[in-house]
């Protein structure tokens, strides 16, 4: 099964997402993580999922504090996607420097310059293998203008260089 698992990661690599950073808030600590897996449940009411690897740092705060806010990165916002993607070793709070961050209503940290921010508590959640899909319930919403930032093959990229 192993060569199944590397291809396909392989092939998922083809499939080109939306960047985000899933934040939350618990017991006074921030945390938060880079993310692809985020889909759209239902508008009404309003709610998303978002899938959680049960080894990221922040998966446990985010299922004892019951919220959590999707943060949705501009193309410009690459050096935060790789600061919260876990690869320079940097956790928890550290990874909320230089910015100033804002609450909508869960407390969850919003980024006012995201291109959007859907504020949720954690209606369900579910089992899936190495993650977690965490079922939000939309509290608030912050919205600006920008293009997104976008991950395909294996890189964070400005939609124009897909097809470079």
């Amino acid at each position: 099964m192993a060569d199944g698992i590397e291809q396909y990661k392989s092939g998922m690599r083809h499939l080109a997402g939306g960047v985000t950073l899933i934040t939350t808030l618990h017991q006074g600590l921030r945390g938060g993580l880079t993310a692809t897996a985020v889909c759209s449940v239902s508008v009404d009411p309003p709610q998303l999922l978002i899938c959680v690897n049960k080894d990221a740092s922040a998966h446990d705060s985010i299922g004892a504090s019951g919220i959590f806010c999707v943060n949705v990165l501009n193309e410009r916002q690459r050096d935060l996607a790789l600061r919260f993607s876990g690869q320079h070793g940097i956790d928890g709070d550290e990874r909320f420097v230089d910015r100033n961050w804002t609450s909508l209503r869960t407390g969850a940290p919003a980024l006012p310059e995201a291109l959007v921010s859907f504020d949720c508590r954690v209606g369900a959640q579910l089992d899936a293998g190495s993650h977690t899909i965490f079922v939000g319930k939309v509290m608030a919403v912050g919205l600006t203008d920008g293009t997104p930032l976008i991950y395909w093959g294996g890189k964070f990229v400005a939609p124009q260089a897909i097809n470079q």
